[in-house]
């Protein structure tokens, strides 16, 4: 039996059929929808989740097998782990980042302009975001941007050494503390220190020839020079070999230094004021120490916060853009009686307007949860392949586990599955709240 319309009275006693009540029209307007999330939601999860109880091939049933299987394989308890650590740190960065850049930029001329530049990252696919920060986060200071900037600080604070990766050429033992000659010399001798392990073209500009150092009384004379000449004599100071300058050398006695010398632009040397006896002559570490090239930012220990900042610098437009909408929905005689009140800025912001924006803080920080529960791109672009494993999370690990070598459909699916069950709560939640800010 069809539902008559409902109908209402308008002035002048026209009874009139009210808009909107056919339900009928509006299953065939909501029909072409239907049927594509059931084509591309339901059927998917109906299938993934019978998909699950069967082997590989998918001709045996096996049960639960699968699902023992993944999560006693130590890949998805690693993944399981990372997908903790981003939902405890990632939503909550956030939100927070998003609450704060929207309380001061409500205090700024340009207000929209600036959220429109924080929002911009989202404009981005997360592919493309992933390829930057891989190139932002490069070890190499020659094109990482992160990496450049952590040397320029560094050597700004610490001066790099002279000449990284040289060495002694012989008769020289390496300790923790440099190179230690291995045999004594006493003062009226003279040291020669032929150094390799370093390009001629990168030796200093002021360097000179070296001149054979004389032997002086009372003195240990000596010279450091990069002995790399070709056709000349090994361990010998040859015409066109030049000195290396700015060579620091300690002359050595019961452990202790006792004389410290520079080499000069000619690459000689003096010890002076040494009382008889034998010295050991050290070369310090810090002349050979290879410069500071910044961190391993993409290596096991370090990627997992790599990405999560990546995926921050995505979102906090996200967040900024919701949380503004908040803002200014909220009454601003309250923040007046507030400040009218005495209250500082501070104790309005903690007080009243994050109370206030407590239903809409909470909104973004689930709907941020759920896109970190299901974070793939940025993953699988920027962790390298040898430490994706360190940074692997849940559905990154559903991926290969299905469509890697010897995929197994199986356990991908019952991973799948998993992935559903913990979306699913923070989904329930949105829903049921925005109805009942419908209703």
């Amino acid at each position: 039996m069809t539902r008559a319309p409902r109908v209402r009275r308008v002035p002048g006693g026209v009874r009139t059929a009210e808009p909107g009540r056919s339900p009928g029209k509006a299953a065939l307007f909501l029909l072409p929808a239907v049927l594509l999330l059931g084509a591309l939601v339901v059927y998917p999860l109906v299938y993934s989740l019978f998909r699950s109880f069967f082997d590989a091939g998918g001709d045996r049933f096996v049960g639960v097998d699968n699902y023992v299987e993944a999560f006693t394989d130590p890949r998805t308890l690693v993944a399981f782990r990372n997908n903790v650590i981003w939902v405890v740190v990632a939503p909550a960065a956030v939100t927070c980042l998003g609450l704060v850049f929207g309380v001061l930029t409500e205090r700024i001329r340009w207000a929209t302009a600036f959220r429109l530049v924080l929002f911009m990252p989202m404009a981005i696919s997360l592919f493309a975001s992933g390829i930057i920060f891989r190139l932002v986060y490069e070890e190499d200071p020659a094109r990482g941007v992160v990496n450049a900037a952590a040397v320029g600080v560094h050597d700004a604070f610490a001066s790099p050494s002279p000449y990284p990766g040289a060495r002694p050429r012989d008769g020289f033992t390496a300790t923790e503390d440099g190179y230690v000659g291995a045999d004594p010399v006493s003062p009226g001798d003279v040291v020669l220190l032929p150094l390799v392990g370093y390009a001629p073209q990168q030796v200093p500009a002021e360097a000179r020839p070296v001149p054979p150092p004389t032997p002086g009384a009372g003195e240990v004379r000596g010279a450091v020079w990069l002995d790399v000449s070709q056709g000349g004599r090994a361990g010998r100071i040859d015409p066109a070999e030049r000195g290396l300058p700015g060579v620091e050398v300690r002359a050595v006695r019961d452990g202790a230094v006792v004389a410290t010398a520079t080499t000069g632009d000619d690459g000689r040397f003096t010890f002076v004021g040494l009382g008889p006896g034998e010295y050991s002559v050290r070369l310090p570490a810090d002349n050979f120490t290879p410069p500071f090239r910044g961190l391993t930012w993409l290596g096991p220990t370090l990627v997992t916060p790599v990405i999560i900042s990546a995926w921050i610098w995505i979102m906090t437009g996200f967040a900024i853009t919701f949380i503004a909408a908040g803002l200014s929905a909220i009454p601003r005689d309250a923040l007046e009686a507030a400040r009218v009140d005495g209250a500082t800025e501070w104790q309005v912001f903690k007080r009243v307007t994050v109370p206030l924006l407590a239903p809409v803080l909470l909104t973004v920080f689930v709907t941020l949860v759920i896109n970190v529960l299901k974070i793939f791109e940025l993953v699988f672009v920027i962790a390298p392949g040898s430490v994706q494993e360190e940074a692997n999370v849940l559905a990154l690990q559903m991926w290969q586990v299905s469509f890697g070598s010897g995929g197994d459909q199986g356990v991908g699916s019952a991973l799948a599955i998993v992935l559903f069950l913990l979306v699913a709560p923070a989904m329930v939640y949105n829903v049921r709240k925005f109805r009942r800010e419908r209703s």
